[in-house]
């Protein structure tokens, strides 16, 4: 790996509020994301279409509409980096680390779940967060290129949040 071809870069801020319940947490943005600037912007990652599949519903073509469906479902999305030198989208990559301020979401919205969106994500915030870690499930990588991404595991950890509300599914 040359630093040289690494590049210092800024996530997103996170989406949430009071009425958050379950907080998905990614490891940080990829190139395509950083692009469009918002969450999973690759048109091959799972994320979106596990999340609102799961919901029944169709993915929003904005930045606004996918904001507003996060809400909507209670749903709280963030990076557990903030800021990092990175090589395009690899994890692996991530150096010089700035930290996400977790604890302001788990302080201001009554997250019951916290679902780690890949082994990074959740081995940074065990080795930074470790109070949360209790909260926190390991999910598979929704990106591309993960090929044991499981969609009936995504369920299962929405299912564990959201199951007992009534606006789940049609």
């Amino acid at each position: 790996m040359n630093a040289l071809n690494k590049e210092r870069a800024e996530g997103f801020d996170p989406v949430f509020d009071g009425k958050s319940e379950a907080l998905i947490l990614g490891s940080f943005p990829s190139v395509k994301s950083r692009a469009v600037n918002f969450y999973y912007g690759n048109p091959q990652n799972r994320f979106w279409k596990t999340v609102c599949g799961y919901f029944n519903e169709e993915i929003a073509e904005t930045v606004e509409g996918k904001r507003e469906f996060l809400l909507m479902r209670h749903i709280a999305l963030w990076d557990v980096v903030e800021c990092c030198e990175i090589m395009g989208s690899s994890d692996a990559s991530i150096s010089d680390v700035r930290l996400a301020d977790i604890p302001k979401v788990l302080c201001a919205a009554p997250i019951r779940k916290i679902l780690c969106n890949g082994a990074t994500a959740y081995r940074l915030l065990k080795e930074n967060f470790p109070a949360y870690i209790s909260l926190a499930e390991k999910l598979p990588s929704t990106s591309p290129a993960n090929p044991r991404f499981s969609e009936k595991t995504w369920r299962n950890a929405l299912d564990e949040v959201f199951l007992h509300k009534s606006n789940k599914r049609d």
